[in-house]
């Protein structure tokens, strides 16, 4: 039996990236080969030679949305900040409010500095389990978040981007992910072109990544943790080729624990199909995977969902081992850190 406290690891601080390695392929991979237990030390930009002709990478295409909203509740003034989570429908999503006890449903929140003549009004609707609220906007939320809202980082990380652009991926297309898909931060178009060269193809899923991701296992038996839902979408081109490209015996690597969880709810039947809606799929030890047959990840906190989902493809001790071995070798952890990469 799994225990919470299996799921935790020391990590001293300095190991926390708070800044993303430039170039972005310049980043450090670990290389875990399941079959044997061998551990290498290399570079993103290795990949070149670490995969082969015919192998694919499945990356997740969704894009960051300035998620997070700073306003003054009407009429008091009082600070109100607004992390939106996911759309419920099509004027409202749900959101971490601060301060939420103090506000009950209809209060109205005005976006944007104190000292602005006008601005977007939101208002906060009835609470929902978790913590979260509903949010109603007046107009288009897209717009109004365009116009107020900001990238939210991870709360570990503390200093400011100087360019937003550095949390997306090079590829992030479809809106909508309160967080990165950070495996997929390391590549580069040229990273890219070289690997088509090689032979590696790529295709693309879609998931929109919610805060719930940095939210902490607290049931003592890690697997009564009430799995956070997400929006995954599938299509049939990739589900297509990820089919053939197992059948010709070549692997299939997801670029981050989103995409293994995209191809994996994909892969429900036995094999990899077009899908598109929410998933709340729990990944631990004990998981038969499908879908994937390698995944590159960055190196996910304490107590984690991921941590689970990774621990199960590679086993709870040699995953402990991996991390032992990350930290001893100076590896920069998190969604700005290094990544590994697991076959």
């Amino acid at each position: 039996m799994i225990k919470l406290s299996d799921l935790d690891y020391a990590l001293p601080r300095e190991h926390i990236a708070q800044r993303p390695c430039e170039p972005r392929d310049a980043a450090r991979l670990l290389v875990y080969e399941r079959n044997t237990g061998a551990i290498s030390h290399q570079r993103v930009t290795n990949l070149t030679e670490l995969l082969a002709p015919g192998d694919l990478l499945v990356a997740n295409d969704t894009r960051v949305i300035p998620a997070r909203l700073h306003g003054q509740r009407e009429p008091t003034g009082g600070k109100v900040e607004i992390l939106l989570l996911r759309p419920r429908a099509a004027r409202s999503w749900e959101a971490l409010v601060r301060p939420s006890q103090r506000l009950r449903p209809g209060a109205r929140v005005r976006l944007g500095s104190p000292d602005a003549a006008s601005g977007d009004v939101v208002e906060v609707g009835e609470r929902l389990s978790g913590g979260r609220r509903l949010v109603y906007f007046a107009d288009t939320p897209a717009a109004v978040f365009d116009r107020h809202g900001v990238v939210p980082l991870p709360p570990y990380i503390r200093a400011p981007l100087a360019d937003p652009e550095r949390y997306q991926t090079t590829y992030a297309r479809v809106r909508g992910s309160a967080a990165a898909p950070t495996a997929g931060l390391h590549f580069t178009p040229r990273l890219v072109r070289a690997l088509e060269a090689r032979g590696v193809r790529f295709a693309f899923i879609t998931l929109h990544i919610g805060l719930d991701t940095f939210q902490p296992i607290r049931e003592e038996d890690p697997l009564r943790h009430a799995i956070h839902r997400e929006y995954v979408e599938v299509p049939s081109e990739t589900a297509r080729t990820v089919r053939e490209t197992r059948a010709n015996g070549r692997r299939v690597i997801a670029v981050g624990t989103t995409s293994v969880r995209a191809l994996e709810s994909a892969a429900a039947g036995g094999s990899v199909q077009p899908y598109s809606g929410e998933t709340d799929l729990y990944i631990h030890p004990g998981y038969e995977f499908r879908g994937v047959d390698g995944i590159m990840t960055n190196f996910h906190l304490p107590r984690s969902t991921l941590l689970l989902l990774v621990a199960a493809f590679t086993g709870l001790e040699e995953l402990k081992r991996i991390y032992r071995t990350a930290i001893a070798e100076d590896y920069r952890f998190y969604s700005f850190g290094d990544a590994s990469l697991l076959l």
